[in-house]
């Protein structure tokens, strides 16, 4: 049977590259990086050299890339140490963010009494600046937490007014950018945040690897004991396979940007205007949204709903209801549920994530699934 991949925000396939170049560090460059002989020497070359080549793509000095083994752990870290080690007495997020940010968030305001608020979101999933701004206005030590991308309607949050915002109120400011690290441009030298995280597999690169950028003045204390790795801010032997594996994958999608983001948004417009005219009454969930990410509501019965991905799999086709990371449970999105009305909720809504590697007839075979089922 055919597998058609259209989960791509859930992660992506490694780029073939990618691979080559993984295979040829774990043939030749199997020392440890912290040993001090040539072979260890040189394993640590390569992973500088590719902590250098991402700092270049992300326009930042590469002692403020941290490499971690996930964008989550990255920000679980961030928020621990910004509370325990900065005095931050409060954090603003939203009730849209991923679940590394939210759970992060409330163990912290179970663990140390901080002050939550929450920014609200509009129907079209935007958030309420204007309310962030009233929220920023206050003496108390503030962390603000917002991603740039979300991960299941993909709607484009402006972080550049989030930042500037955060600097006048000298409000400390975290970014989940997991969803836009090697899909748009950064140029984290203009842009005025204090942290930001990524994780190699969502832009085709290796699954277990991610980093941290910390602004430079900012000291993390580390919640991983152990050895000196990473300045001593995160113990572990580093994986430099993976390391180098992350960088070419960054190398690769900035490097093609261009050419791959028109196609996929090509496709993504092909896709949506195929749904329209198969299921009239479509919705699409979210404005000002990636290339990458369609999320639709779809005007079929309430009771296909529970049924419609197991459906869909049956047929060699993979989309997510939301987050793959909940995508098991039968609760509505935590995201859909803050944008749309009860009603709404009770109609099917699914994402479609795209990348270069899909084709028309992927979508063709996706819409013609769909009005069978």
């Amino acid at each position: 049977m055919q597998k058609i991949y259209l989960d791509n925000a859930a992660t992506t396939p490694i780029r073939q590259e990618v691979i080559d170049e993984m295979v040829a560090v774990m043939q030749s460059e199997y020392g440890n990086p912290s040993s001090t002989h040539s072979i260890g020497r040189s394993a640590k070359a390569v992973m500088e050299l590719s902590r250098k080549k991402m700092a270049g793509y992300l326009h930042c000095n590469a002692q403020e890339i941290v490499f971690t083994s996930s964008a989550t752990e990255a920000t679980n870290w961030i928020l621990r140490s910004a509370v325990r080690d900065f005095g931050v007495k409060r954090i603003i997020t939203s009730k849209v963010e991923h679940h590394a940010t939210l759970y992060a968030v409330a163990a912290l305001q179970n663990e140390y009494g901080i002050a939550v608020d929450f920014v609200d979101v509009t129907h079209n999933g935007t958030l309420n600046y204007e309310q962030l701004v009233r929220l920023l206005s206050s003496d108390v030590k503030t962390l603000v937490t917002l991603m740039h991308v979300n991960n299941e309607t993909g709607v484009i949050h402006d972080i550049a007014r989030i930042a500037d915002n955060c600097r006048l109120q000298q409000a400390l400011f975290h970014c989940d950018m997991v969803q836009s690290v090697g899909k748009i441009n950064i140029n984290l030298q203009e842009l005025p945040i204090d942290f930001m995280v990524g994780g190699a597999h969502k832009f085709h690169g290796p699954k277990g690897v991610g980093f941290a950028f910390v602004r430079k003045g900012l000291v993390l204390q580390p919640i991983l004991f152990g050895g000196e790795q990473e300045k001593g801010w995160r113990a572990g032997t580093e994986s430099v396979h993976q390391i180098a594996g992350m960088a070419k994958a960054l190398e690769l999608s900035l490097n093609n940007l261009e050419a791959e983001s028109r196609y996929i948004s090509e496709l993504k417009a092909y896709c949506w205007d195929q749904l329209q005219s198969a299921f009239p009454g479509a919705k699409r969930n979210g404005v000002n949204t990636l290339y990458t990410i369609l999320n639709v509501l779809l005007p079929m019965p309430p009771e296909k709903t529970a049924m419609i991905l197991f459906n869909l799999d049956m047929k060699g086709i993979a989309v997510s209801r939301g987050s793959a990371c909940q995508s098991g449970s039968i609760k509505p999105s935590h995201v859909l549920a803050e944008m749309l009305t009860d009603e709404e909720l009770r109609y099917p809504s699914i994402r479609i994530s795209f990348s270069h590697y899909n084709t028309k007839e992927d979508v063709d075979v996706l819409v013609k699934a769909l009005q069978e089922i």
